[in-house]
């Protein structure tokens, strides 16, 4: 009969089989993932929980609205998903939900709130790392560069542009445009980037003309740029049904902008004196409104970090954070974006984007995880090589929706160790009943 060693033995066999299949399981591919592992920053742990896009919850749609500005008008059909463009556009491994980074580079930056974000090399077009870079979050103000780009195409920056009642009446953050004020092109562009001014997106998007119009422009140059999972839906980023944009694709927007010389010159100011107004008649006692210092939403910029160049900032209750910004260092340029992100207590955004930033200049020229394309015509292939063969990839991914082939092997060989452990137990029970 068997004994009860024997039945102790495989028993404990069974459940050291079985929690070793259930840790495999519960990592998932992104614990087995490609060869090498990104070091775990040590330390207390955060008190907050980074999100989780191992899955690809965002690779199709945006994160669900938390509002009704998304609410389409009745007898309207909602805008249908954008298409999911395969390979990758920027390199296969860019196809990864989670993080992607080259161990090479060190400890990725920890407390990042961001369900997306990317970091590169602003000159070379170099991703050095990302997580879900092509997930779809809604991008808020910074989809002004965007408009932006439109705006210098087109547009006479010495132009005079006469405000009416829905520019200064436009929702969220504004430049204070009013009655009787007189503003030049330069005017509302500057304060647009500085301020993330609603009322200059407004009369920026009438003098291109109009609202649609503008957004039909807007959304013809993501897609000439490869920006595939970009689209306006309102000039200046408040949530309309539609609006998409993803890490990898704001910067690429950003990096096209940064080519620009007066873009350069506008994103990095700390501070502007914008056109005031005359005073209203419709208002008792109102005065005259005299031009006034507006400050850069832009706080790396406004408080010093050591070679800023400027950045776009963004918020709706949707969209929660967002960023888009450079920094240069050693002749070295690096582009950091930020997506579906918060503050937390000990750990504010704009210390999120320093520790990013500091990463970036870290890491090697030599380290890329994948490519931002210079045109929507170049193939993923030939624009963002593998950096290493399947066979010996040195990057590591901490998150995928598909098993990678070693996942896939381990657990099949646990599958079949724990199968021939369970026919072992069975034949000794068998044995022992005879």
């Amino acid at each position: 009969m068997t004994s009860g060693w024997t039945r102790r033995t495989s028993s404990a066999l069974v459940a050291a089989l079985l929690g070793l299949l259930l840790c495999v399981i519960a990592a998932g591919p992104a614990g087995v993932g490609r060869a090498g592992a990104v070091p775990v920053p040590t330390g207390a742990p955060p008190a907050f929980t980074t999100p989780v896009t191992d899955h690809c919850p965002h690779r199709i749609g945006t994160p669900p609205a938390v509002d009704e500005s998304e609410v389409v008008a009745p007898g309207s059909t909602p805008p249908s998903s954008l298409p999911v463009p395969t390979p990758a556009i920027g390199g296969e491994d860019l196809s990864y939900c989670g993080v992607v980074a080259d161990p090479a580079a060190g400890p990725l930056p920890a407390r990042l709130t961001s369900a997306g974000w990317l970091i590169a090399d602003l000159d070379s077009g170099n991703v050095i790392a990302a997580k879900d870079p092509h997930g779809r979050y809604r991008p808020a103000s910074t989809i002004k560069v965007l408009l932006a780009l439109i705006v210098l195409d087109e547009l006479d920056l010495d132009a005079t542009v006469l405000p009416t009642a829905e520019d200064w009446s436009t929702e969220g953050d504004s430049c204070g445009m009013g009655p009787g004020g007189r503003y030049t092109v330069r005017d509302l562009l500057t304060g647009l980037l500085m301020v993330s001014g609603n009322d200059c997106a407004n009369a920026l998007a009438r003098e291109l003309g109009g609202v649609e119009t503008t957004l039909e422009k807007m959304n013809a140059r993501a897609r000439e740029l490869g920006a595939s999972d970009t689209r306006a839906a309102s000039p200046s980023g408040l949530d309309a049904a539609g609006m998409s944009s993803s890490p990898y694709d704001l910067a690429l927007i950003y990096r096209e902008a940064m080519a620009q010389g007066t873009f350069r010159e506008l994103i990095a100011k700390p501070t502007f004196r914008f056109p005031g107004y005359p005073r209203r008649p419709d208002v008792p006692g109102d005065k005259d409104h005299p031009p006034y210092d507006m400050y850069s939403s832009n706080r790396l910029l406004v408080d010093g970090y050591p070679g800023m160049l400027g950045g776009k900032t963004g918020y709706t209750d949707d969209a929660r954070k967002t960023f888009v910004g450079a920094a240069e260092r050693d002749g070295r340029r690096i582009l950091v974006v930020q997506m579906y992100g918060l503050s937390v207590e000990g750990d504010m955004y704009w210390d999120q984007a320093r520790e990013m930033f500091e990463y970036g200049f870290r890491a090697g020229p030599e380290i890329t995880v994948g490519r931002l394309v210079e045109s929507s015509g170049e193939a993923a292939e030939s624009t963002a090589p593998r950096a290493a063969s399947s066979a010996d990839s040195h990057l590591a991914s901490t998150g995928s929706d598909a098993a990678s082939p070693i996942s896939v092997r381990i657990l099949v060989g646990l599958v079949a160790a724990l199968a021939a452990v369970v026919l072992l137990l069975l034949g000794l029970r068998l044995f022992g009943r005879r």
